[in-house]
């Protein structure tokens, strides 16, 4: 099976290709509002570079969130369309998971972070079994003074990885045993250990595949201030 691979949740872009579980190869950047620049050609790159053609991909897997609204849309709009166009399989994982990766402690709960702007966060947990990762809290939007009261009854050590620079202060304050992982990147090459539960997605699915923003845009909590009685009522449809 041969597979293609990204993450762009964030600054960093990912792409990784993959022939059943073997890494082909990888391209990766770390610069601020290029991944709409950059993605098609790092595919196209991969791909050619392994001497494939596009239809010969059969399946594209991508970080669904959380993340950035605009990194999210942008990835989770290309793998639609190559899962679409190529009539290949789509698999959607966590991007909080794809950080999770990076930590190979079995004794460990690790919780990958992402800076949610506004003191805000977010947040999962993760641990180790062999080479599976295995969700153990919910990815969520939260802030720092949830995240470390929900830290201090862990009875494991804790690893954080990711965006966890803007709060280590507060955080090793309160958590002093805690530890902080040394690559905090997501990379593309790690998201195939990540599908074994993630559904698989082909035909009309692929349509009704969303972002996980598990939050509200500003835009959409401004239009729900500003109207208290619709209830359940949604802004905009998320696509």
């Amino acid at each position: 099976m041969k597979t293609i691979a990204f993450d762009t949740s964030n600054q960093p872009l990912s792409v990784a290709l993959f022939e059943d579980d073997k890494l082909i190869g990888q391209r990766e950047t770390n610069v601020a509002k290029n991944h709409s620049v950059q993605l098609l050609p790092f595919i196209d790159e991969l791909v050619h570079e392994a001497g494939w053609q596009p239809s010969d991909l059969d399946r594209v897997i991508v970080s669904q969130g959380p993340g950035s609204y605009t990194g999210l849309r942008i990835a989770v709009t290309t793998a639609k369309t190559l899962a679409f166009t190529l009539q290949i399989a789509l698999q959607g994982v966590s991007s909080l998971a794809v950080l999770a990766t990076n930590v190979v402690r079995s004794d460990a709960v690790i919780v990958p972070i992402m800076d949610a702007r506004n003191d805000n966060l977010y947040a999962g947990g993760y641990v180790r079994d062999n080479d599976r990762l295995v969700q153990v809290a919910p990815d969520r939007h939260t802030n720092v003074t949830k995240l470390i009261a929900t830290l201090r009854e862990e009875q494991r050590p804790v690893v954080l990885v990711g965006e966890w620079a803007r709060f280590a202060e507060e955080l090793q304050m309160a958590l002093p045993e805690v530890t902080f992982a040394e690559d905090n990147l997501p990379h593309a090459a790690n998201m195939m250990m990540l599908t074994t539960d993630a559904p698989v997605l082909t035909e009309i699915a692929i349509h009704q595949f969303v972002p996980n923003y598990y939050r509200l845009s500003q835009a959409e909590a401004d239009w729900a201030k500003a109207h208290p009685d619709a209830g359940d009522g949604i802004y905009v449809e998320k696509v």
